[in-house]
């Protein structure tokens, strides 16, 4: 039976889960690609296979931001905010720690989750994952820019259809028409063609290669031997990068895991989740962090350093070292870090005085939220060195973490880290003249969860009923121009100004419906629509089914 299905917030985007079995230990599965919740169950095997797991576990399913039913207002999600939403659906259902199933590309988000929250994880699984989706001589497993690119148009032209080539991820159901119907209708339900391709692209710029070794917590790869679309050798080099975790390799070539010997699969999963015990702490876990040097020294004031520390704190970083001639940050992710550490080089203009920053990440002692190492400042010292005046540079492991963040570098260059004397690969972040910057008199300023998208969506919902609320309206309020508005919300969201208004409106009025609080005409007008036919066209557009429709179904 269907579990309901709920939703949790995590600032305003919506994110919709699903709970059920009664086991000892709570298990997130982390799906690949693309998802729907509700869909999953339409699938025989897939919820048998989940039945089956509910049987020793409490089992939390989710459809990660811009998929499924969750909110699709943006198209592009970091991995950053992937954990955000992981961790927003286990603090919605109380789950203070779980095991998490990452399956294809949701193994990306899990293993950097499981490095920077291992208090948070009892134990990591994964099944069929990739660490990097673009071939290199080191990384021969990985597909070429050519297959990269016919995919693209695989998607682009055939999305969800049996034209797109789906038998490659499930061999063994080829033949089976009621199933790979199911599938490419899964698939269109759980993101546009827009979204898919996306996806898809910001994928192709992942790497977590450089942090798999970071991961401490009890770790099982499962792969089949001849998955078409994640090769053998994939599992077993992630396998090898990561601290004793096991590896099983399995007969087959179902990239799908509900599909095929899928017994052996349960039985391997069953076995490790109920012989693993949590540990009580962890003393290492993954740290960005941000060191950043004043010019001139004077220009430090007392003042200026409070407004530092609250545009830090605003990101969720913490300042561990303030001195003289800079200081040092810490953050729970990369992208956090590269959008603070540009509003304040900004905020250092605004004061006639210039802020070079250096990024990095490792992993350090939990310890070191209180303090910082002599090899943390020592390498954060060479990083800065590494960078001219004003600029924000950052070394190769960040800038991998950063697909879906909407920005850019452009050039790169090669430090020697003093502690083992080898290469470090850095590049440096393209700086827009006209980011963001904070209203520091703004009521804005207090919220923790502070994001450009964050802001725009909250202008947003202020005018949402307000039919000329457009370009205009928000160019004025964010204080950038039409060009720059444009190219920032398409490279964060992957939607035009207009498009994101559209998307915002037609998720408040779904919101309305839902919670029966207006009819189809009300919740049109209430979000801003002057034409309630157009607004259920849109709407049937966005959702596959008529608001009235809808209404009757719910």
């Amino acid at each position: 039976m269907k579990p309901a299905t709920r939703y949790t917030k995590r600032g305003r985007i919506n994110i919709a889960y699903q709970i059920f079995g009664s086991g000892p230990v709570d298990l997130v599965y982390i799906p690949g690609w693309v998802s729907n919740i509700d869909l999953m169950w339409a699938c025989p095997e897939l919820s048998n296979f989940l039945s089956e797991l509910s049987t020793i576990a409490r089992i939390i399913i989710f459809d990660k931001r811009g998929t499924g039913l969750s909110d699709r207002i943006s198209e592009l999600s970091t991995l950053e905010e992937r954990m955000d939403d992981i961790r927003a659906v286990m603090d919605a259902v109380d789950s203070e720690r779980a095991v998490l199933f990452g399956h294809s590309e949701g193994g990306s988000v899990s293993a950097l989750f499981a490095a920077t929250y291992p208090d948070r994880v009892i134990s990591l699984i994964t099944f069929g994952i990739f660490a990097r989706r673009k071939y290199s001589p080191d990384y021969p497993w990985a597909p070429t820019e050519k297959e990269r690119e016919r995919l693209y148009k695989r998607i682009e032209d055939y999305w969800g259809s049996s034209s797109m080539g789906l038998e490659s991820l499930a061999p063994s159901k080829s033949r089976d028409k009621v199933f790979m119907d199911w599938l490419a209708s899964y698939f269109r339900s759980g993101a546009s063609p827009s979204a898919a391709l996306a996806l898809t692209k910001m994928n192709t710029e992942l790497d977590i290669i450089d942090i798999l070794g970071a991961i401490k917590v009890p770790v099982l790869v499962m792969q089949r031997a001849n998955d078409i679309d994640v090769k053998l050798m994939e599992g077993r080099f992630i396998a090898s990068r990561i601290h004793k975790a096991k590896f099983v390799e399995l007969p087959g070539n179902d990239h799908l895991f509900w599909v095929g010997n899928t017994k052996v699969i349960l039985d391997e999963m069953k076995a490790f989740i109920l012989k693993i015990r949590p540990r009580r702490a962890y003393e290492e876990r993954l740290y960005t962090i941000i060191s950043g040097e004043i010019r001139p020294f004077e220009a430090a004031s007392p003042s200026l350093r409070e407004l530092i520390n609250q545009i830090i704190i605003q990101y969720r970083g913490k300042t561990v070292l303030s001195k003289r001639g800079g200081f040092i940050a810490i953050f729970e992710g990369p992208s956090k870090a590269v959008h603070c550490s540009l509003d304040l080089t900004q905020l250092f203009k605004a004061f006639k005085a210039q802020l070079t920053i250096g990024i990095h990440i490792k992993e350090g002692a939990v310890d070191e939220s209180c303090f910082v190492s002599d090899e943390t400042e020592q390498f954060s010292l060479s990083l800065i060195h590494s960078a001219k005046l004003g600029e924000v540079i950052i070394t190769e492991t960040v800038k991998n973490l950063l697909s879906g963040s909407g920005l850019r570098f452009i050039s790169s260059r090669i430090m020697v880290d003093p502690s083992t004397a080898m290469p470090v690969p850095l590049a440096v972040v393209e700086s827009d003249e006209t980011n963001y910057i904070l209203d520091l008199q703004d009521e804005v300023f207090s919220n923790q969860e502070h994001s450009f998208l964050e802001d725009v969506l909250s202008i947003i919902d202020r005018h949402i009923d307000n039919e000329d609320l457009g370009i205009e309206l928000l160019c004025k309020e964010t204080r950038l121009s039409e060009r720059h508005l444009q190219r920032k919300l398409k490279s964060i969201t992957n939607k035009s100004p207009l498009q994101l208004i559209t998307s915002v409106r037609l998720y408040r009025a779904k919101e309305l419906l839902l919670s029966q609080e207006a009819g189809v005409s009300q919740a049109a007008f209430k979000v801003g629509f002057t034409s309630p036919s157009y607004f259920s066209k849109l709407f049937r557009r966005e959702f596959g089914v008529a608001p009235s429709v809808f209404v009757e179904r719910d």
